[in-house]
């Protein structure tokens, strides 16, 4: 009922840019707290950056200043803007949500993930 959907993936650089694109759809009442992961070979996933439903924003120290998170409300969007890339962002990329159904329920979904390759 309820899914998410990424775009922007790719192959940059070092020093480049890729802009990431996850929108939530679906029986969607309410989308809470969004954010985006990643997980790279034999790594474990991590937090990269979140925005609550108020848009407030953290990072982690990692990205601090060379990422930024926002997000559209109106098309349930949440947007990662990556700049001056290095190649240990290199992982797969996941957004995520925290969702209050119109049937009453909330849960956590995540997108289907997104490869981000960033070359030396």
């Amino acid at each position: 009922q309820v899914q998410l959907v990424e775009s922007g993936g790719g192959l940059v650089q070092t020093g480049g840019s890729l802009r990431l694109s996850c929108a939530a759809s679906g029986s969607i009442f309410r989308v809470n707290a969004m954010g985006w992961y990643r997980q790279a070979p034999g790594k474990q996933r991590e937090l990269v950056a979140g925005i609550t439903s108020r848009g407030t924003t953290n990072y982690a120290d990692s990205v601090k200043g060379r990422f930024t998170i926002s997000r559209d409300n109106a098309k349930n969007t949440v947007i990662l803007l990556m700049n001056s890339l290095k190649p240990e962002d290199t992982a797969v990329y996941y957004c995520n949500a925290d969702i209050w159904k119109y049937g009453g329920s909330r849960d956590g979904y995540w997108g289907q993930g997104t490869q981000v390759t960033v070359s030396s």
